[in-house]
């Protein structure tokens, strides 16, 4: 299931669920919450992560600039420095973009279904 960012489904998310969310480990999670100060989400009981819709924003960021980008962490932390507003269109522009390409899939696929229906009855 995409990341629909227009939707507030939950308060809180888990580290397993965002992992899932972004395409990336659980650990790569936690090792960026050391790194980027911006990216901390709250703590419930026995020290369990809860990610907030702003965090996974953040966290979506990182993903820009460090996987998709390729800028280093020190880069990617410069970065969002020097111009967070851009650095986030850019990532919205990114995540629209996909989400285009991923209805226009469904839809070829459902052509393709339609297609092959219409050859076996004739």
């Amino acid at each position: 299931m995409a990341y629909n960012p227009d939707k507030q489904l939950k308060l809180f998310y888990s580290v397993g669920e965002v992992a899932r969310m972004v395409g990336v480990s659980e650990s790569l999670l936690r090792f960026w919450e050391t790194e980027f100060p911006n990216i901390k989400p709250h703590r419930a009981g026995r020290g369990v992560r809860q990610y907030t819709e702003d965090d996974i924003k953040e966290v979506r960021l990182v993903y820009q600039l460090v996987k998709e980008r390729g800028m280093t962490l020190q880069g990617a932390r410069d970065a969002l420095k020097r111009g967070r507003k851009g650095v986030e269109k850019h990532t919205a522009v990114i995540d629209r973009l996909r989400a285009v390409y991923e209805e226009l899939q469904a839809i070829s696929k459902e052509l393709d279904n339609m297609g092959s229906t219409t050859q076996q009855t004739a």
